[in-house]
């Protein structure tokens, strides 16, 4: 097993030109909130064949609340209902043996059963259905209560301002952000799936603020080392390419 390295990350921004995309989607007004959290209590979670991405030695979980929007199959146009509504992911940062990095999220909590039916079902991702609201245009208002189970609702407050910044390559933004490969495993026959994304790279300005909750991290079961937030931005949006899930190969 090896840690990837700066020529690794910065190749996922390349774009997989032999492959056409699955579908297309928007994500807008995203809110990344990240917590430490202990390094083997997050490998403890994830499958064989997975191994915690690190920065500076340090672990993360984040919470991202955001707006999907224009999803569509490709050759298909987005249907105004269907095609837009809430999502909010718990997340952390995982490698495979050879050093690829991607996403490994551990819930996607969405306010459209049919997204939640497909995500699990073509994605194989653990999406579950909420009641989510949102209002405000730069000053954001987001807030989601999980159906399934006595679960509080959370409240999240944010703005996306006009000084915005990409990240630059080796930062902790670029670690946090820049990611165009997630992994999730399918049950049924034991193997850890990938998906590629595509999207230029996030314009984003840090944050400060206080309502921010990490509930949904202990949704999952996750203890965080600490309750202070350890970094906070709000990215722009983005244009995605999604490509066609396929098994991991080693």
């Amino acid at each position: 097993m090896i840690a990837p390295t700066l020529d690794q990350r910065d190749l996922m921004r390349v774009y997989p030109k032999e492959e056409s995309p699955l579908m297309y989607q928007r994500w807008e007004k995203l809110l990344f909130l990240h917590w430490e959290m202990d390094t083997e209590a997050i490998q403890s979670t994830l499958p064989s064949g997975l191994y915690v991405d690190t920065y500076e030695g340090k672990a993360y979980v984040g919470i991202v609340p955001f707006y999907m929007r224009d999803i569509r199959p490709r050759g298909f146009p987005a249907v105004p209902y269907l095609s837009n509504f809430l999502e909010c992911n718990v997340r952390t940062y995982v490698h495979d043996e050879r050093g690829v990095p991607g996403v490994w999220f551990y819930s996607l909590d969405a306010n459209r059963w049919i997204a939640c039916k497909v995500g699990r079902e073509v994605f194989k991702l653990p999406y579950f259905w909420a009641e989510m609201e949102s209002e405000g245009d730069e000053e954001i208002k987001y807030s989601l209560r999980r159906k399934q189970g006595d679960l509080c609702k959370v409240s999240y407050s944010y703005r996306l301002g006009s000084d915005l910044q990409v990240s630059e390559i080796g930062s902790l933004e670029f670690f946090l952000l820049e990611r165009y490969l997630l992994y999730t495993y399918a049950s049924q026959n034991k193997k850890i799936i990938t998906c590629q994304v595509h999207h230029d790279p996030y314009r984003f300005c840090l944050q400060e603020g206080t309502e921010w909750n990490a509930m949904p991290c202990s949704w999952n079961g996750l203890s965080l080392i600490s309750d202070n937030v350890a970094h906070a931005c709000v990215a722009d949006s983005v244009s995605v390419s999604v490509f066609a899930p396929k098994p991991h190969s080693c």
